[in-house]
This record gives structure tokens, C-alpha cells and sequence, in this order.
């Protein structure tokens, strides 16, 4: 059966996508909410390992809540089915920030690249619309 049905709808999607698709979901998406919360907690408590940390990739510690915010919202977008797509597409602006921010500094970007090719893999397998909207291969 397929995923489009003739008036250009998504169809149903296969149980197995479905789960496969959540779980890829849910990791990234506890990864970024428990990152936010660190952010919140270290700038309560201000150790100074996370002091210097902040100061090594140019960011003062004041930002970190900002920060830790809109990963919060972002986030919960994502988690959401209903805003999955705008929290991905936000997430992947949050991601690109990051990744900018560890080049610039030459730090590895190995785990900020993987969280966002997760996300969207993990959203693109439990939605059967943004399957049909960006075909990985077409049926003949």
C-alpha cells in the first residue's frame, strides 16, 4: 500500500515506521531537553569548570538561559505532533548555531550533527506526510 493515497493525503503509517520513528524521536529529543536543564541548573550553581567552559567557545554565562530556553520550546515543538515539523526546523537552526559555534573554536561538531540528522530521521519515519514530500526513492 502506499504512503500517498490519490488525492495526495499521507496514508496510514506502517506500525513498525511508526516506532522506529518515536524512538529516534525521543532520543535527541531527552538529549536537548536534558541539556537545557543543565543549562538552567549550572547557571544557578556556576561551578568552575562550566565557567571556563562558557569562556572557551566565547559565550558569557549570562546567555546560557536564553539559550537554555529556546532549546527548551524548541524541543517541546519537536516533541509535539503537531508542531514536530516547526520544532525540527527550529532545532535544526539551534543545532546549526551550534556547530558554529564549536568550528569557530575548533571543537568537534560529531555529536551537534548527529542530533540533527537523529531528529529529522527519527520525524521523517513516524510522519508519513514529510515522507511523501521528500521522497528517499520513488516506487516505480
Amino acid at each position: 500500500m502506499s504512503d500517498v493515497m490519490n488525492d495526495g493525503r499521507a496514508g496510514k503509517n506502517p506500525k513498525g515506521l511508526t516506532i522506529a520513528g518515536w524512538v529516534l524521536t525521543i532520543l535527541p529529543g531527552g538529549f536537548l531537553l536534558f541539556s537545557a536543564a543543565m543549562k538552567f541548573v549550572l547557571y544557578a550553581k556556576r561551578p568552575e569548570d562550566f565557567l571556563q567552559g562558557m569562556e572557551h567557545i566565547g559565550w558569557t554565562a549570562d546567555k546560557t538561559v536564553p539559550l537554555g530556553m529556546v532549546e527548551a520550546v524548541c524541543t517541546v515543538l519537536y516533541l509535539v505532533p503537531r508542531t514536530a515539523v516547526l520544532g525540527a526546523i527550529l532545532l535544526t537552526g539551534y543545532m546549526g548555531g551550534a556547530i558554529a559555534t564549536h568550528v569557530r573554536v575548533n571543537d568537534a561538531v560529531v555529536v551537534q550533527v548527529l542530533i540533527g540528522v537523529v531528529l529529522w530521521l527519527g520525524l521523517f519515519l513516524r510522519d508519513a506526510r514529510l515522507r511523501a514530500l521528500l521522497p528517499v526513492m520513488r516506487r516505480a
